[in-house]
């Protein structure tokens, strides 16, 4: 069954919420997402996938897209931590591409080189002065069986902040535009109705 046929099939239910509808899929597999469209953009702004606990507990909230979510009680009761100053990936997405944020990357634009690795259909992150590398999926295309193409990268650094710009093919535009008309029929319910927990 093709990804847009899994969304069409699941069981779906949404609630508005500041300017955001969030939409919450049940696959019935035991696999749950949740997206949050702004409602001025009609944009994704986040999604969510539930990933069952080890010992078959409630389990929690993998961020695909958007900023992830600090826990300050589980970060409080690490006895190691990451250090403050690694590189943070955070995905973003607007209308017409999917962004990456690699944050506290220092090294000028010119170290930088991303590409297209073809037989894994991903994005890859590396500097020349070998202090950085990182393979970056790209889960939309994934699920549509499209290959990245190198042509659609662009990227920019600022702020120690190398920002990687993927221009959407037309067939994610395409598919990103019936998905909408799929979650414009589902009726929003009220916070307290709701029978799923929004990430």
């Amino acid at each position: 069954m093709d990804w847009l046929s899994q969304l069409k099939s699941a069981k779906k239910s949404c609630m508005v919420q500041n300017n955001l509808k969030k939409v919450h899929y049940d696959f019935g597999n035991g696999k749950e997402m949740v997206e949050e469209y702004n409602m001025d953009t009609n944009v994704v702004t986040r999604r969510a996938w539930k990933v069952k606990g080890e010992m078959g507990g409630e389990g929690e909230w993998d961020i695909e897209l958007g900023d992830p979510e600090v826990n300050p009680t589980k970060e409080q009761n690490l006895i190691i931590r990451e250090n403050s100053g690694q590189p943070v990936v955070s995905r973003r997405n607007t209308r017409i591409n999917l962004e990456w944020r690699i944050r506290n990357l220092p090294y000028p634009i010119e170290t930088y080189s991303v590409t297209v690795d073809n037989e894994k259909n991903c994005l890859v992150v590396k500097t020349t002065n070998k202090k950085y590398y990182k393979i970056l999926r790209v889960p939309e295309l994934d699920r549509l069986r499209i290959a990245p193409q190198h042509e659609a990268i662009q990227i920019a650094h600022k702020y120690n902040t190398l920002i990687i710009t993927f221009k959407k093919p037309k067939e994610l535009l395409e598919f990103e535009k019936k998905v909408l008309e799929e979650v414009s029929k589902i009726q929003p319910k009220n916070f307290g109705d709701m029978d799923c927990k929004p990430s």
